[in-house]
């Protein structure tokens, strides 16, 4: 699809990968970028990296704030074209000897799952009457295979990966112009995964990537050591598994 002259919102847009896809799209011609995220300051020096963009205060797991996303995009934007699923949040946990993994796994559920599918099921009549739309959705690489030390995590991320199957299958079927894209980067330098020892892509490696993936129109973006994973994981889930865990 082409990437130039679009409309596009970028949740959880005022740093990380967010910020990193919001910089790769302004570098396109046109293209006009909203970010949205909970904390203003972040967002204001944001915007003075991102040419053409402006900012909404908003939390993605709140209704109402929902709703004033919602609200200014169609006021003030007049549509949208591309919509980024990006914000998230992951918490650590043994899962063996946890006694709050109930809370996390509530916490984790509605930001990185619940929020996307409000968002998405509200933004999603503006992006139909769009010539040309898209719907992308970040990801991980335990989309396919969990890691212990981050199990609820890696749930949201596998029920958000069957959701945008489902959804892509669903438009598909109904002649809709909307793609769904997602994104499954292995661990990203970023403020999530700080505590993690692991080689680490460059946010900016994953916004490229996107980029490169929409103008082919391949739906499934793999960034850095996913590939691999992946590859195994379709010839042994079992053995995927174990790579992402070893002893």
């Amino acid at each position: 699809m082409n990437t130039q002259n679009k409309k596009i919102l970028v949740t959880g847009g005022g740093r990380g990968i967010g910020f990193s896809i919001a910089k790769a799209f302004a570098a396109q011609k046109g293209n006009q970028l909203i970010l949205v995220g909970r904390n203003e300051e972040t967002l204001k020096t944001a915007i003075t990296k991102v040419p053409n963009s402006s900012y909404i205060v908003g939390d993605v797991s709140d209704e109402k704030d929902v709703e004033n996303i919602v609200r200014v995009v169609k006021e003030l934007h007049g549509g949208l074209d591309i919509l980024v699923n990006n914000a998230g949040v992951g918490n650590p946990q043994p899962i063996a000897s946890s006694t709050d993994i109930y809370k996390t796994a509530k916490y984790e559920m509605e930001i990185n799952y619940f929020s996307v599918l409000r968002l998405t099921e509200q933004l999603l009549p503006l992006l139909k009457k769009s010539k040309e739309a898209a719907i992308i959705n970040i990801e991980s690489i335990v989309s396919y295979a969990p890691n212990v030390n981050i199990a609820t995590y890696s749930a949201t991320k596998a029920a958000l990966h069957s959701y945008s199957q489902s959804l892509r299958w669903a438009l598909q079927k109904e002649g809709s112009q909307v793609k769904i894209f997602e994104v499954f980067p292995p661990f990203v330098d970023t403020d999530l995964t700080k505590g993690f020892e692991a080689d680490k892509l460059s946010p900016d490696e994953v916004a490229k990537d996107i980029i490169e993936a929409l103008e082919k129109n391949e739906y499934a973006i793999r960034n850095g050591g996913t590939k691999d994973l992946y590859q195994l994981f379709r010839q042994s889930p079992e053995e995927a598994l174990k790579a992402l865990n070893p002893a």
